[in-house]
């Protein structure tokens, strides 16, 4: 049966996308010992996708993760693998994008276009790549891997060959700086053509020299939403240098209540009091060292958002005051955020029910 051609969640009508971030990993992007942590079990994973789904958020983004972080909690080790959690979800939602998160060092790229091919056709066209060239040295010895300096620079040549499998033709032969291919070929196609939408989260100037070159949206993050400007500014005209067109996206961690005062309370709650302090150790040190994805500063003035999301940024407090922060975001020029909560099936109910009709209010969503 052949399925007429669908626009893809993220080229959708809405100014101001909204997706749902880490509902796949256990606790999410908090590292908190709260014992109402988000548990990722698939059953309420499911619950959690349908809402968004029937709610009308344009897609679903989940962390890929091999090992935990220690601590009481050890928090992500439990967590499912990505191109499976989508194609899973594919059966399951209707209209949402599934985002698969690839780890370039860890998963082969003749392996992972025919992985992507086939969510693609499992979800009518709704599939995504979110590249990742890595940050975990853990992670990296996990798969009998050393983490190599020019992370980036294996990322495009992972891409490069992905990209000419989609584009059909003969089989070819690659001998490359980090592989060496016989005979490659790989069908189907991806319903989406030339290739399922791509994303990337970068901050430093070579990561996102990365994205400019292979992504369609940029992740980043700021210290605050004004911050934002100069980030989106410097990604544009990277895109613009080499030919290209990347939207700009940010993602947030949201405590949504219907007082400020409650909202910050339980913030303070489970983000300071409630911390599960040695994994936010490792996991900030960790990050620091070997990661590009934050504004320096944040890693020393802002603990309590990587406890509370990962060193995301906080939508703290009633629906009006959040409402009012995402217009702000789309204001600046963000094409849209990620959310993610303590409990993404006890919470996300309130944010669409008192949050989302006021973004429709503002113009920004339909």
């Amino acid at each position: 049966m052949v399925h007429p051609p669908m626009v893809h969640p993220m080229y959708g009508p809405n100014k101001f996308k909204l997706g749902v971030f880490s509902a796949n990993a256990d606790g999410g992007l908090t590292l908190t010992r709260v014992p109402e942590r988000w548990p990722a079990r698939w059953d309420e994973i499911v619950e959690v996708a349908q809402m968004a789904d029937n709610a009308g958020f344009e897609f679903l983004l989940p962390i890929a993760r091999w090992k935990g972080f220690g601590g009481e909690l050890n928090s992500r080790e439990w967590s499912f693998e990505t191109l499976t959690f989508a194609a899973a979800l594919a059966g399951v939602t209707q209209r949402i994008a599934l985002f698969s998160t690839v780890h370039v060092p860890m998963v082969h790229p003749v392996f992972a276009a025919k992985a992507l091919a086939t969510v693609d056709h499992a979800s009518g066209g709704r599939a995504g790549l979110n590249i990742v060239c890595g940050w975990s040295p853990q992670e990296f010895a996990l798969f009998g891997l050393t983490m190599i300096e020019d992370r980036y620079a294996q990322g495009l040549e992972w891409t490069e060959i992905v990209e000419r499998i989609y584009a059909g033709g003969p089989p070819f032969d690659h001998q490359g700086r980090f592989y060496q291919l016989n005979g490659v070929s790989g069908l189907p196609m991806p319903r989406q053509q030339p290739r399922p939408v791509t994303l990337n989260a970068a901050f430093s100037a070579m990561g996102r020299d990365f994205a400019a070159k292979t992504a369609d949206f940029l992740f980043t993050t700021f210290v605050d939403i004004e911050g934002g400007r100069p980030h989106i500014a410097d990604m544009t005209a990277r895109a613009h240098s080499v030919g290209r067109e990347v939207g700009v996206y940010t993602t947030c961690h949201v405590v949504c209540r219907p007082t400020q005062t409650e909202a910050e309370d339980y913030y303070e709650h489970y983000a300071v009091r409630m911390e599960d302090t040695a994994s936010v150790d490792f996991y900030m040190g960790t990050k620091e060292k070997f990661s590009s994805s934050h504004d320096p500063e944040a890693y020393r003035l802002h603990r309590k958002r990587f406890v509370g999301g990962a060193g995301t940024y906080p939508l703290i407090g009633t629906p009006r005051k959040i409402a009012d922060e995402m217009v702000q975001m789309s204001q600046v020029g963000f094409a849209g955020t990620t959310v993610s909560f303590v409990n993404f099936k006890t919470e996300l109910p309130y944010f669409i029910e008192a949050v989302m009709p006021l973004l429709c209010e503002a113009g920004i969503r339909a």
